[in-house]
């Protein structure tokens, strides 16, 4: 019997310590500021972004070109080995072009990504929000701060 008031008085004790800790974590709730930004639109807005996008058509354009370059180097040799030679050749350059467009593009999105994000939290900084979320998983609620993000990204 003693051992089943232990075990009873240590579960109500257990659920009264887990109520009143989910009570604290809430208290705050109402009191913090939230705001919402609509990330695509600050993204498509951005200078940054813009001449990104802008660069990569020009790189892919560059790559077109020594595509077509190649094949009309190999396309005009008739010996066989040759031809094997400059396809190899050809499609190292080629690896080597796409790679370092690739990582040379993967640092300048990071680095835009970065400027957008801390662009974000400036903003919502001077404007003593606690919390933002990207509108796009947001029913209802939080102020829209999109607008004022774009315009400081310019």
């Amino acid at each position: 019997m003693n051992n089943k008031i232990k075990i009873l008085v240590g579960i109500v004790s257990a659920f009264v310590i887990g109520l009143s800790v989910n009570n604290i974590a809430m208290s705050d709730v109402s009191t913090l500021r939230i705001a919402v930004v609509d990330v695509q639109q600050v993204v498509d807005a951005s200078a940054k972004v813009q001449a990104l996008k802008k660069e990569q058509q020009a790189k892919a354009k560059e790559i077109t070109s020594f595509i077509e370059k190649a094949r009309k180097d190999v396309a005009k040799t008739s010996d066989v080995k040759k031809k094997k030679n400059l396809e190899e050749k050809y499609t190292k350059e080629l690896n080597a072009k796409r790679i370092a467009m690739e990582k040379d593009y993967a640092q300048k999105l990071a680095e835009t990504d970065q400027a957008i994000s801390a662009q974000i939290a400036s903003v919502a900084s001077a404007n003593n929000y606690d919390i933002v979320i990207s509108k796009g998983v947001v029913l209802f609620g939080g102020a829209d701060i999109t607008d004022a993000v774009k315009a400081s990204v310019k």
